[in-house]
């Protein structure tokens, strides 16, 4: 059974058609891990820093997937909400590349950083573009057609219909930011039956 470390987990997205596998997942958000858990209840979940636990696990695993944050990355945030209707703008977090970096060189396992095409040209060229994601890995992924989504105009119904989650019973801020944050299901087992094939 592979070994999965699944970070920045949020509700699960990127898992929910794994099957044959072992994973341990990170949130920092507790009621977003209840939510992981519940879905997943045989994962193991951890509420805590994803970037710190990387970076003391990363050697006990066959296979990382991460997630970091994606907002301050975001075209959609700086070129609309940041240019036209006066959200703050930010740094970029960093921690992005830290990852990429990190892996890069000292990981012997399998791993894949997943995040949004941002505003600017990628500081690291990614390996491969699916759907509205970048993908940097040390793997090849072959090519693949994904159903378009309309993530930006989306409400909470239409999200959570099309992930299959129903948040209704759970207290959480922002509902269609965390339904949005997920990765297409499709996508992620086609990431993971990419993993199995490299």
């Amino acid at each position: 059974m592979i070994k999965v470390l699944n970070l920045y987990a949020g509700i699960g997205g990127n898992r929910k058609h794994w099957g044959g596998v072992d994973v341990t997942a990170i949130e920092s958000d507790v009621n977003i891990a209840k939510v992981y858990q519940d879905h997943f209840p045989d994962d193991k979940v951890i509420v805590g820093d994803a970037h710190e636990y990387l970076l003391k696990h990363f050697k006990e695993f066959d296979f990382i997937w991460s997630s970091p944050p994606c907002q301050t990355h975001s075209s959609f945030r700086q070129n609309i909400c940041v240019r036209f209707r006066g959200t703050e703008p930010k740094y970029p977090d960093m921690t992005l590349y830290q990852e990429i970096l990190f892996l890069k060189y000292n990981a012997t396992c399998d791993w894949i950083v997943e995040n949004v095409k941002p505003y600017y040209n990628p500081l690291i060229k990614p390996t491969k573009i699916l759907q509205r994601h970048l993908f940097w890995s040390n793997f090849d992924i072959a090519d693949a057609e994904f159903e378009k989504d309309n993530i930006r105009t989306a409400q909470i119904p239409d999200l959570q219909a099309k992930y299959g989650y129903d948040l209704s019973n759970y207290k959480l801020s922002n509902k269609r930011q965390v339904l949005r944050n997920c990765v297409e299901p499709e996508l992620g087992l086609h990431i993971l039956n990419e993993k199995i094939r490299a």
